[in-house]
């Protein structure tokens, strides 16, 4: 994070924060056996677009130098440009920039909606990954061409070493944390973070948005009027029978936030679980907590609210929550996809394993050739391609899972179905 400055007798005040505008340190002289400054695949995409439109391999050699003696001052990331002072051969630095050009407002609303889309893909950008398939949509890493060098130095080279050198050193900050790049691309890590929460609490509503049904009502004085004759109140009126049951527990209602008050984000998590475990009573007569672990029981809690680990106030839910139970807040991201897909069930499904019995898991791969899904490989009770998944669970129905092509890293995605043709139809949206 970028340091704030604050003013003589103004400590006490909260620093202003600029979304759009960071400053990172002078970075240590850095790079690994093989010369490289980049380990992640968007960092070296990054480095790729300024070498391939190198006119010179030995200003980038002296570039790459420079950056690895610790030359390159602190940078600042805007949008659309990146800017550092380099020391090179003379006493007084040099003023390197990169310019690139920034997103259209289309081609974030693709990204924000891919991303809102999947769970998998929210878990990976909060725990510093970008998925090849975000990064794809909107064109967010820079092609051969799209970096623009400029420098105060009178060497005309393109690039000259001074922003080959910052380059080198930008990549090692994408490396340590991709939304610089999103920076770089014109919207900050709070924006971006703010309009998936918006996205994502919209789909909640949306989910949750039938009116329960109206309440027959008797007024209160008619109810207990006296009985005609007797003199006894009560009786006048029957009461109207109660409300049905709703398929599903409502959600509490957002609580504002005061300094003086209790944490909000507890009170919405204590109202939920409130109308939850109620709910169950109602329509079970059983208390669905007392079986659980304590992680389904740290999933489930999680589940429960619709933030997703968005918010400041969720990213904190989920580290404690993770951290409790020596977990990572991206095991339990995946977690809480599976158990909103599944509930218990399916909690089992992303985490065990089996062999299932012969029978419908042997007819699933005749099934799917037939419905011209041929390229399907069993392993114990799944069945993989490059990037779908179907794990069939103990409760007799088939789990869909999805991942970046080759990169065994599924999540769960759909709904489960006895018929592995129609779950997977319905991940491919066919």
């Amino acid at each position: 994070m970028s340091p704030h400055r604050t003013r003589p007798g103004a400590a006490r005040r909260a620093p202003l924060h600029d979304d759009h505008r960071r400053t990172f340190p002078q970075l240590a002289p850095a790079q690994d056996a093989e010369g490289r400054f980049a380990a992640t695949w968007w960092g070296n995409a990054w480095v790729r677009a300024l070498e391939d439109t190198a006119l010179d391999p030995a200003r980038l050699a002296r570039g790459r130098a420079y950056a690895a003696g610790g030359h390159v001052d602190a940078i600042t990331v805007t949008p659309g440009r990146v800017v550092a002072y380099v020391h090179g051969s003379r006493p007084r630095p040099y003023r390197a920039e990169i310019r690139l050009r920034v997103l259209r407002d289309d081609d974030w609303e693709r990204f924000l909606d891919l991303a809102a889309a999947r769970p998998d893909h929210i878990a990976a950008l909060l725990d510093k990954d970008v998925p090849h398939a975000l990064a794809a949509v909107a064109d967010l890493l820079p092609g051969s061409g799209d970096l623009i060098p400029d420098c105060s130095c009178p060497d005309h080279g393109y690039p000259c070493k001074h922003t080959a050198a910052l380059c080198y050193q930008a990549a090692r900050l994408l490396d340590e944390d991709p939304f610089v790049l999103f920076l770089m691309r014109g919207r900050g890590e709070q924006e971006i973070l703010a309009a998936l929460s918006h996205r994502n609490a919209t789909r909640s509503a949306a989910e949750t948005s039938a009116a329960p049904p109206r309440m027959p009502t008797v007024p209160a004085r008619e109810a207990l009027a006296p009985l005609p004759g007797t003199g006894a109140a009560g009786g006048a009126l029957a009461l109207p029978p109660p409300l049905p049951v709703l398929e599903h527990p409502g959600r509490p209602p957002a609580y504002p936030e005061d300094p003086d008050g209790p944490d909000p984000l507890a009170l919405e998590l204590l109202a939920t679980e409130a109308a939850a475990r109620a709910h169950a009573f109602l329509t079970t007569g059983r208390d669905p907590v007392a079986a659980l672990t304590p992680w389904q029981d740290a999933v489930r809690l999680a589940a429960a609210h619709p933030g997703s680990g968005l918010t400041a106030a969720t990213r904190a839910l989920y580290r404690d929550l993770a951290a409790a139970l020596d977990r990572t807040p991206a095991d339990l991201a995946r977690a809480v996809a599976a158990w909103r897909q599944g509930g218990p069930a399916g909690l089992a499904v992303l985490e065990e394993a089996w062999d299932p019995p012969a029978g419908p898991f042997d007819r699933a791969r005749p099934a799917l050739i037939a419905a011209d899904f041929p390229h399907f490989r069993p392993w114990r009770n799944r069945l993989s391609s490059r990037s779908l998944q179907l794990r069939y669970g103990r409760d007799g129905l088939w789990y869909g899972y999805e991942s970046d092509p080759d990169r065994e890293d599924w999540w769960p995605r759909g709904t489960p179905d006895a018929d592995p043709v129609g779950v997977l139809a319905d991940l491919l949206g066919r």
